[in-house]
């Protein structure tokens, strides 16, 4: 018995066995479709992505047709080399290393050799290419974009890497993927699923039909469409109006958070990386170091908030107890304390209560607001995290949660920043005075700083910012529809939004009012230092204006910051203001203002940075032929020698 044991289990274990090969080679035949068989070849359909349309359904973003030419290494013939380059446009030289860098890949897996050839371009070649074995066309699916801005928002598409191939086994070789912006954010939605044909071949590889009639293929499903919360007026009207200009544009419905316009300056036309020229003008782009073209300072860029952020000082010393709307602070048009400290002040000076102070935006009462909050606490490092804390409220110092994929947290200082920059001690409340008016170590983003005014709006609360408003057959993320609240109370906004108001009639932005509309606003303007040659200068301040309006039932809540632009009422203010009409009415009665701002062109003051970038140069003709037709008039070319929007002639 013991004897026939060991037999046993051994003709068990080879009928099991012989069983489970019979399964998989004869009834599950998906192991074949899975390996590298020479007898089957795949053949993969590409879907279209999805369609992007704005807030209003207008269409942004479409598709076009566009071809690849594949090469699969093993299967080449002898080709007439010289045609063949001659019909593409390459030199002996490039086609050597495409196939080489094809062999490296694999020797019986297709790779790219060409990519994105149009259909003028495919036509000329499809004639021959039964002359050329080995190769093969893939058709795809490219952008096209309806818009010539916006690029920011929706990112682009490019080629998948080799990391990523081995990474995840939905992409192969050639395969497009979203990158930056909404492309990247919803890619798993808008790239939709590959449909995929099983042709046998016989032993001379010549293809003789679908492998069991076609049993195991799929076809593509197109990408999902998505509604963006952008309203693409207001994206245009606040690209043309930053020409010449640096900086950001955030907009944003305060009852909802969705973006109603993100706005980087320079920028570009995003149809220029579409096509074969799309490597060539991504290189352009990506080196330009002066321009940075590919920089959102919308979400990226951190500065010192100035004056805006007396805001929120005052909000929390409201919260703290160290002042009511009555307190009153003296001011001398300056403000000093110990130590032979001294903080300068532009105000009509005299006694100042807090809805004075706010319209007139005076450094001292809020530098006394900011100390009173942290000398109300025996330790100044306690006092600080406090204050931090209800700037946290606010969504301040960390990542925001919105749904694209860059961003900054800004910079809000606690206890420990200050044990770090003063590691034996002794800082108090007028070392620091300075964060009271957004200078100090207080850095936040255009983004940041348009949810600042959002969440005042909304008298104390926000929802995370968002760019999508609708996904066909999909829920919205309900990280998107959750009510933040902050730590100050609903009783204490109501003063800081009249104060708002009447900085529009009787302060800082009275000549900036629009007729009819009741904007609540806030001036700013933050020093600004940059390192040249080895030193560091100080150069013309950057423009900060933050608003919402109406004043009553609020639907628009903005931030605008133009580096160097000087006083928040100059150039910033005006932007906001127009900005603002042309959301709520679509149309601009303030001409005044658009004239201006259209006309105004702060390059000189870049080019101290480093000169001018070549495709910002390259493009002065454009920006002649935009600004002459939004404002019929002469340009001055004095002023105007350059322009940060690449356009399509890169």
């Amino acid at each position: 018995m013991r004897k026939a044991l060991l037999p046993s289990l051994i003709i068990l274990a080879t009928i099991l066995l012989v069983i489970r090969i019979f399964y998989l080679q004869v009834v599950d035949e998906t192991l074949k479709l899975k390996s590298e068989n020479n007898a089957i070849k795949k053949k993969f359909e590409y879907p279209e992505r999805g369609y992007m349309y704005d807030r209003n359904g207008k269409l942004l973003v479409a598709n076009q047709a566009s071809y690849d030419i594949m090469v699969i290494p093993r299967e080449l013939k002898k080709t007439d080399t010289l045609e063949f380059c001659q019909l593409l446009n390459i030199t002996k030289e490039d086609f050597i290393k495409k196939i080489e860098k094809a062999k490296v890949y694999s020797p019986r897996l297709p790779s790219v050799f060409m990519s994105q050839l149009n259909k003028s371009e495919f036509a000329a070649f499809q004639e021959k290419i039964r002359k050329y074995e080995g190769f093969y066309f893939q058709k795809r699916s490219l952008r096209d974009y309806e818009v010539a801005f916006g690029a920011n928002i929706f990112g682009f598409i490019t080629q998948v890497n080799e990391k990523l191939v081995a990474k995840n086994p939905y992409y192969n070789s050639g395969d497009l993927i979203g990158r930056q912006g909404v492309e990247e954010s919803y890619e798993d939605l808008l790239k939709g699923i590959k449909g995929i044909k099983y042709i046998q071949k016989d032993k001379y590889n010549r293809e003789i039909g679908s492998y069991k009639d076609g049993k195991y293929d799929t076809i593509a499903v197109q990408g999902e469409d998505i509604n963006l919360t952008i309203d693409a007026e207001l994206q245009k009207y606040g690209e043309e109006l930053m020409i010449n200009k640096r900086g950001g544009i955030v907009a944003i419905e305060p009852s909802t958070g969705e973006i109603l316009a993100l706005v980087t300056a320079p920028s570009y036309d995003p149809g220029i990386l579409v096509g074969r020229q799309r490597s060539k003008n991504y290189t352009a782009l990506y080196h330009d170091s002066i321009a940075k073209p590919l920089y959102d300072r919308g979400l990226l860029a951190e500065y010192p908030p100035g004056s805006p952020f007396k805001i929120l000082t005052g909000l929390v010393a409201l919260q703290e107890g160290v002042i009511d709307e009555n307190s009153t602070v003296f001011c001398n048009h300056g403000f000093s304390y110990a130590r032979g400290r001294f903080m300068r002040c532009h105000c009509r000076g005299g006694a100042l209560q807090l809805h004075r102070g706010i319209y007139e935006s005076c450094n001292s009462y809020f530098a006394t607001a900011y100390m009173k909050t942290i000398n109300k606490y025996a330790k100044p490092a306690q006092a600080v995290d406090v204050w931090a804390n209800h700037m946290t409220s606010f969504g301040l110092g960390q990542f925001m949660g919105y749904d694209l994929p860059t961003g900054k947290k800004g910079k809000i200082p606690t206890s420990k920043t200050y044990k770090r920059i003063y590691p034996n001690g002794g800082w108090r409340s007028t070392t620091i005075v300075s964060n009271a008016i957004g200078q100090g170590e207080v850095l936040m983003t255009p983004i940041q700083l348009a949810n600042m005014m959002a969440i005042v709006a909304n008298e104390g609360f926000y929802f995370t910012p968002h760019i999508i408003k609708k996904i066909e057959g999909h829920q919205i993320d309900k990280k998107f529809t959750t009510k933040h609240t902050t730590t100050i109370d609903k009783k204490y906004y109501k003063p800081m939004i009249s104060g708002l108001f009447d900085v529009y009639n009787m302060g800082t932005a009275s000549a900036l009012k629009v007729e009819g509309i009741d904007i609540c606003g806030k001036t700013g303007t933050a020093e600004n230092f940059a390192k040249i040659g080895g030193k560091r200068v100080q150069l013309k301040d950057h423009s900060i204006f933050v608003a919402f309006a109406p004043k009553d039932n609020p639907k628009i809540a903005i931030a605008v910051m133009v580096e160097n632009g000087g006083f928040g009422s100059t150039i910033a203010g005006p932007i906001a203001s127009l900005m603002i009409e042309k959301y709520l009415r679509q149309k601009i009665t303030r001409l005044d203002l658009e004239k201006r701002i259209l006309t105004t062109s702060l390059q000189a003051q870049y080019a101290k940075l480093g000169g001018l970038s070549e495709a910002v140069k390259l493009q002065l003709r454009i920006s002649d032929s935009i600004l002459k037709k939004k404002t019929q008039i002469p340009i001055n070319k004095a002023k105007i020698d350059s322009t940060p929007i690449v356009k399509k002639v890169i």
